[in-house]
């Protein structure tokens, strides 16, 4: 085992006390990770191979294919970056100004409303290590962290003894849950804790919620207790340093972010709170404030190749741009659209020329015009990402590789285009 602490990027939690065991290039043991991280650093049983029109290749004829493809194109995609170093999504950035692309990533579909309120200062936010050493009242909203982010309890959120928390989970924090089902969070929270709310149900809970926090009895369609929500009202507002973190369900439930807007406002004037959203892919906030940087917009961009403007709507999400079939080829970096996406607009992605840049096979590779394999960042490559809170974290290479990592890959693109 080494001295060194490594960070995992199996999620957006980039946990960074990570200690390994290596042998060759090959990583042998992992201690400290989840199950999710082992499986990721482990890189998976099916690396990609170079290949141009399904034929093995070397790296020199897949990078001047895949130029060629993006040269040849006149309104290419570019889609992915979640699972890619900050710098390599510079880099894509810089290729969709070249080549006039559409450039996209799945928080077009998922998070991207939160993480633009916050980055446009429409929502008070705070780190993860504030959540650790401060937080007295977590509340998980349409998330269950107990699966799809295993140590964030244990690390950050409600088990921690933190600085101004030293009683622990025990005493000094208060764990709530709302949710449509009866999650593993949901258990942990119990039944004092768990608030089980319809499907579509968010917005009317939090309007109940805003009356009782305004001292009103609170009313729902749906007959929830109304003994139980002033309890639960009385807790936020008690709460001496509170944070909701925001998972799918609740982004997929709300039309619009106006009904948690108001709940946040209302929260802080009568309480302290803050909001994170439960990002997945391990850089996808990187993405949203990298393109943010560089056009005041976190997705949904087409860029003008001879201008180099950006233009922002809904037409130039990766879904809408492939229902209209306005796109004529893509690059995908880092993700498998063709298992996410809509049937419909996926058999449109697989009949354009693609390229699909990956450490591993998946379905998109294999239907791929051209396949570059990459270093797995933060195991064969280094790089910076950022946290699911918005803190920049250093991806140490842990051991060497043969092949090139993606900021490599895509900057031999750009030179090659």
């Amino acid at each position: 085992m080494t001295d060194d602490y490594y960070v995992c990027p199996g999620c957006a939690l980039l946990c960074d006390d990570i200690e390994v065991e290596t042998e060759g290039k090959e990583l042998t043991k992992i201690y400290s990770a989840c199950m999710k991280g082992v499986a990721r650093m482990k890189g998976g049983s099916n690396p990609l191979e170079y290949t141009v029109e399904q034929e093995s290749a070397d790296v020199d004829t897949a990078i001047e294919k895949a130029a060629a493809i993006l040269r040849d194109a006149k309104n290419p995609l570019i889609f992915g970056h979640g699972n890619s170093s900050s710098e390599a999504q510079k880099k894509a950035i810089e290729i969709a100004k070249k080549t006039g692309a559409y450039i996209d990533d799945t928080s077009s579909f998922c998070q991207g409303p939160i993480i633009e309120a916050i980055l446009q200062d429409k929502l008070k936010t705070c780190t993860l290590d504030d959540v650790r050493h401060k937080a007295d009242v977590i509340l998980f909203w349409g998330a269950d962290p107990a699966n799809s982010h295993p140590r964030h309890m244990s690390r950050y959120s409600y088990f921690p003894r933190g600085q101004e928390r030293q009683r622990g989970w025990e005493e000094d924090r208060t764990l709530i849950a709302v949710d449509v089902r009866k999650s593993e969070t949901a258990e942990i929270a119990g039944k004092t804790g768990f608030f089980q709310i319809p499907v579509k149900g968010d917005a009317e809970f939090i309007d109940a919620l805003v009356s009782g926090l305004s001292s009103k009895v609170p009313k729902t369609s749906f007959n929830f207790d109304k003994k139980r929500l002033l309890e639960l009202s009385n807790t936020l507002k008690k709460a001496k340093f509170g944070v909701i973190c925001v998972g799918l369900g609740m982004v997929y439930s709300l039309e619009d972010l106006e009904p948690l807007f108001a709940l946040m406002e209302k929260l802080n004037s009568v309480s302290n709170f803050h909001l994170i959203p439960m990002v997945g892919q391990y850089n996808m906030r990187g993405f949203n404030q990298n393109l943010f940087e560089e056009t005041g917009y976190i997705n949904r961009v087409k860029f003008d190749s001879e201008t180099g403007e950006a233009k922002h709507g809904a037409e130039y999400s990766v879904v809408e741009a492939l229902k209209e079939k306005a796109v004529d080829a893509a690059l995908i970096i880092g993700s498998d659209p063709l298992s996410s996406l809509p049937l419909s607009v996926a058999r449109y992605l697989a009949n354009i020329p693609l390229i699909d840049i990956d450490p591993c096979q998946n379905l998109t590779s294999t239907k791929a015009n051209v396949t570059i394999p990459c270093a797995l960042g933060g195991i064969g490559s280094g790089g910076t990402a950022v946290r699911m809170d918005g803190v920049e974290i250093e991806l140490k290479q842990i051991v060497e590789t043969d092949k090139l990592s993606d900021e490599e890959v895509l900057t031999r693109i750009m030179e090659a285009i």
